[in-house]
């Protein structure tokens, strides 16, 4: 990447002024603190991570889930897919993060913009469970997720019932998000692994109509790497995206990796120009995100590596989706 910077290119036609590559500043629209197990490499780490990675600001959040180690299991899963055991819901992940914010100096707190996500989607209980740590915490939580509703493998691995983004538990949690001016990210896959349409789009549909003043972001756009596994690419997505795009003006999009490949990128790196069409009809609706677990180095590796796609872009749109659009959806009275 630091070839990148230096290599020159012919800007057009005859012009023998070489111009620089471009260089980017980013914010990550989609971190996690800790890992499945609640564990994490830290601040410094973190800080150091994203100095080196050219990002300047963070959302961050924990995350909802703690994947159990079954005393039947011999060894300590890696992941929550390491093996059958089961996860559970965890709300003491908010206060991992809201403590980590609160031993930074000021001028590192300011980095990054918390997202309340410990909470169980199919509790009801769970919006006043949120208010509780709004008032906790005053002024710290600038949005609710990374929620947790359809997830690949880990919506049958995780206790209890199956969540869905269109639940009456998260229906209160909209409107509380409505109410609060927050944000909402909802990972809420848009089909299963080898359903060659679009089985749950309502699910995600349903919530965009009933609540138009709440901000959602869609992670991934609904996609996941499991469901490449087995389908590739879905031929749905994008014709389905923009139709949702055109409806429901409080949908915002969260592009990071699972969707770099195989939807933004072709096998060779080429950016696909349906979606490149896509971002500059709706230059205020998509950001990137690295979705990192509790360990960071790799946070220069996730943001660049859409630099390909950024470039495609005009210059002014590439800036936005890269750094300007997810700050643009935090709570005005920030």
């Amino acid at each position: 990447m630091i070839a990148r910077a230096l290599v020159a290119v012919i800007c057009s036609g005859l012009l023998s002024q070489p111009c620089l590559a471009r260089e980017y500043r980013y914010t990550d629209a989609h971190l996690h603190y800790v890992d499945f197990f609640q564990e994490t490499e830290g601040m410094p780490a973190l800080l150091k991570a994203m100095d080196e990675a050219s990002v300047d600001q963070s959302m961050i959040s924990g995350i909802p889930v703690a994947k159990k180690w079954h005393e039947d299991e011999p060894k300590r899963p890696r992941y929550y897919a390491g093996d059958d055991a089961s996860a559970y819901w965890y709300s003491a992940t908010d206060v991992y993060v809201a403590t980590a914010l609160q031993a930074l100096r000021p001028e590192q707190r300011q980095r990054f913009h918390p997202f309340l996500s410990g909470f169980n989607p199919v509790d009801k209980n769970s919006a006043k469970h949120i208010e509780r740590m709004l008032d906790l915490y005053p002024a710290l939580w600038q949005g609710i997720g990374e929620v947790f509703t359809r997830h690949d493998d880990l919506t049958a691995l995780t206790s209890g019932d199956t969540p869905r983004a269109n639940n009456e538990a998260m229906n209160l949690i909209y409107t509380l998000a409505g109410k609060r001016d927050l944000p909402v990210l909802v990972h809420s896959n848009i089909t299963s692994k080898r359903e060659r349409n679009a089985l749950y789009l309502e699910e995600i549909e349903q919530p965009l109509r009933d609540h138009p003043t709440t901000r959602f972001i869609w992670a991934h756009a609904g996609s996941s790497m499991e469901i490449h596994r087995h389908q590739t690419q879905m031929k749905f997505l994008l014709p389905t995206l923009t139709r949702l795009l055109e409806t429901y003006p409080n949908l915002y999009v969260d592009l990071s990796w699972s969707v770099l490949e195989p939807y933004l990128l072709d096998k060779q790196g080429k950016p696909r120009q349906g979606w490149l069409d896509l971002v500059q009809r709706f230059p205020d609706r998509f950001m990137l995100g690295s979705d990192v677990v509790g360990r960071f180095d790799s946070i220069g590796e996730q943001m660049k590596g859409f630099d390909p796609f950024l470039d495609a872009l005009p210059e002014t749109v590439a800036h936005k989706v890269a750094r300007d659009n997810f700050l643009a959806l935090l709570p005005k009275g920030r």
